[in-house]
């Protein structure tokens, strides 16, 4: 046999040799592992709860309004690099009222819980605003039309009795920036409302740019009333609180998109345990048991609400099956 006879080497085998297609596919892969959404969410969780000990800080310089001012701020400056591939394309849209109407809240929200970020202990802060499910659940039946059957609103009261055993009104340890922490955790939930009916046709970067662009101006109001320039230190601690907060947000939205909601709320707790880890080292800051106690109950509550959520949404799936099976036979 001669020379040419013999077979040719594949090239797959150098290892030089790297075909095109092999990142694209490797995130086609990755995306489909059952371990891809949850893995966004856990990320999400740390580094929101890293953005709170962030914010923390840069409140020992400068206000809360500028704080959230500043958050949307950088935070907008870190999503530009998102229309580098698309361009501006990719903000057009037809419903600009909701993306107001999403920012206007957001941004209510965000100036109260920077408040409470600021000037409570900070498990007591974030384990308040994990009433937000709470106000999503009620929302939804007069903004959204959703029917709520009992065992719901029996999970919704519980974990209000939740947020009373860490409120605890009428006594000594009772303070306004409680209120002001479910205020924000009430204007959080009106603000995933409208992320529900953009989420419908609207891309989720389009979703976040507008965010901090609409955030932005509307925080700077309150923040010009106190504003202070900070030092070198303070800036630091603002620029990572829009970086982090930025991450985590494009994370978690990517992690809705790639997974199931009601399977990722649970991961969203794991926020707690870093702030309050965070706050015994940075700032001295114990987790009471009235706390530990509230946030307990209002996690329970969440998880089953979360539970129901996903059993009526797998029974309304098979039934809509059925009924295009029955349609085609």
């Amino acid at each position: 046999m001669g020379n040419r006879d013999r077979a040719r080497p594949d090239p797959r085998s150098d290892r030089r040799y790297r075909p095109r297609f092999t990142l694209s596919l490797d995130r086609h892969l990755l995306k489909r592992s059952p371990y891809y959404a949850p893995a966004l969410m856990t990320a999400s969780a740390i580094l929101f709860g890293l953005m709170a000990v962030a914010l923390r800080l840069a409140t020992a310089q400068v206000s809360s309004s500028e704080a959230a001012f500043f958050r949307a701020f950088f935070g907008l400056i870190f999503t530009l690099p998102l229309l580098i591939k698309p361009g501006f394309a990719l903000l057009r849209t037809s419903r600009f009222h909701l993306y107001l109407l999403r920012g206007m809240t957001g941004a209510m929200s965000m100036l109260a819980s920077f408040w409470a970020l600021a000037h409570l202990p900070l498990a007591q802060a974030v384990s308040i605003s994990y009433s937000t499910p709470l106000f999503v659940t009620i929302g939804a039946v007069f903004l959204l039309g959703e029917v709520v059957r009992a065992r719901r609103w029996t999970a919704v009261a519980i974990g209000f009795v939740g947020v009373l055993v860490i409120m605890r009104p009428g006594s000594m340890s009772f303070s306004v920036d409680m209120l002001v922490a479910l205020i924000g955790a009430a204007f959080a939930a009106s603000s995933y409302i409208s992320i529900k009916f953009l989420s419908r046709t609207e891309p989720p970067d389009a979703v976040v740019i507008y965010m901090s662009l609409i955030m932005s101006p509307i925080a700077l109001v309150p923040a010009l009333y106190a504003w202070t320039w900070p030092d070198a230190t303070g800036w630091l601690w603002l620029v990572l609180t829009g970086l982090i907060g930025t991450i985590a947000q494009i994370l978690m939205t990517r992690a809705y998109e790639a997974g199931d909601v009601s399977a990722l709320v649970p991961i969203n707790f794991l926020q707690l345990p870093v702030v309050v880890v965070c706050a015994y080292f940075l700032f001295d800051q114990k987790l009471d048991l009235a706390t530990a106690l509230g946030a307990g109950i209002i996690i329970a509550a969440n998880l089953y609400i979360a539970h129901r959520e996903a059993m009526l949404t797998r029974r309304r799936r098979a039934e809509d099956s059925s009924g295009e099976t029955g349609t085609q036979a």
